[in-house]
């Protein structure tokens, strides 16, 4: 699961051409960089990808959610409900962004729980805020009614899913602002590297004055001349992430179609064996395959089955520590659903590039577990 598994002549010679300018800084110097503003044309390209109005490129994905986060305007102090299953910077995000995290358990989809999103709204919410786990949307729809319902805004943190669907629209073109991380361990890479997506002009132009110190980037005038127009930070996307992102951003359907298919050779023989169940999807076509889970009925009979993966040469995925024990250790609370629901699952991550004789040796590592476990 990873643009690096691709990494090609393409983006050498986009960062060649960066480079070639000597400038790796994102605005200004128009002399010397002689036409070339990667950054810009990444957000032109991946607003058009996402058929989003607006996209900014950010340092990462962290900063994305940040960066949306200030950009909404909303009250400091109040709540923002996510996931109590997610990576550690959203909660972190919202915390250093001035608000309250307030966790919900998630569900079968491993997204976060409809129904305990209704039981954690309280007069002081006033955001939601969705994470796409592990490259399937949540069921958004259905979240942005209940938004509706209380005059609540959407954030959705789609640091795990770039590329995904729900219904045939992209993941984070759904909310009032979308979220992607480009990490080395992401579909597609810059190394670090975060978009902030949004059809608001209001809310992008928030986003671009914070994510830059307050600047307002005014046509013809200079930077040291500009008068600020909100306060900020810099969370500002360099020239060569730029430059890999314009790359990686071409190879990404291709990647996806390519873990696709192998996750799907493996879960058809998968499917063979009783007793197998599968994580369940909101919108199965809409995922991007990066992980392959399977539940097992408790927590001692998934961690049997992992130690066996491993002993027949399948490394599992570790989701734990820093997706959920974090969380809880920032908001507090108890989440005996989410619990249960990660403490039985096994994850595998597929990659992009899986030539026959793996597909087969992690099929026949499962079956041996199985026939052990199940």
């Amino acid at each position: 699961m990873a643009g690096r598994e691709v990494f090609g002549k393409e983006e050498m010679e986009q960062v060649q051409e960066v480079l070639k300018t000597g400038i790796l800084f994102r605005y200004g110097f128009e002399k010397e960089r002689k036409g070339i503003f990667k950054v810009r044309q990444f957000e032109q390209e991946f607003a058009q990808y996402t058929n989003a109005g607006y996209a900014l490129g950010v340092s990462s994905g962290s900063a994305a959610v940040k960066v949306a986060l200030e950009a909404l305007n909303l009250p400091k102090g109040k709540e923002i409900i996510a996931p109590s299953f997610t990576f550690v910077a959203t909660i972190e995000a919202i915390e250093e962004a001035g608000f309250k995290p307030v966790l919900c358990e998630i569900d079968e989809t491993f997204n976060i729980s409809i129904e305990d999103i209704k039981n954690k709204i309280t007069k002081d919410t006033v955001c939601l805020a969705p994470v796409h786990m592990m490259g399937s949307a949540a069921r958004i729809d259905k979240i942005l009614e209940i938004a509706g319902e209380n005059k609540l805004k959407v954030l959705e943190d789609t640091c795990q899913a770039t590329g995904a669907s729900y219904r045939g629209k992209k993941a984070g073109t759904y909310g009032d602002v979308g979220c992607f991380s480009f990490d080395y361990v992401k579909v597609m890479t810059t190394g670090e590297g975060g978009m902030v997506i949004t059809n608001n002009k209001n809310i992008y132009k928030q986003a671009e004055f914070y994510h830059d110190h307050g600047h307002p980037h005014l046509s013809g005038v200079g930077r040291g001349e500009e008068k600020r127009a909100r306060k900020g930070f810099n969370f500002r996307m360099n020239e060569l992430q730029g430059a890999l992102g314009l790359a990686q951003l071409k190879k990404l359907d291709t990647i996806i179609a390519r873990q696709k298919e192998n996750k799907k050779t493996i879960k058809e023989e998968l499917k063979k064996i009783p007793g197998m169940e599968f994580r369940q999807f909101a919108d199965e076509d809409g995922e991007i395959a990066t992980f392959l889970t399977i539940l097992l009925p408790d927590r001692d009979k998934a961690e049997k089955f992992k130690d066996l993966l491993r002993e027949n040469g399948t490394t599992p995925a570790v989701y734990n520590y820093w997706h959920f024990i974090a969380n809880v250790e920032i908001a507090s609370g108890i989440f005996p659903v989410s619990q249960k629901i990660l403490e039985r699952s096994v994850t595998l991550e597929i990659k992009t590039i899986m030539e026959q004789d793996t597909l087969s040796k992690i099929v026949d590592s499962y079956k041996k577990a199985a026939r052990a476990v199940i």
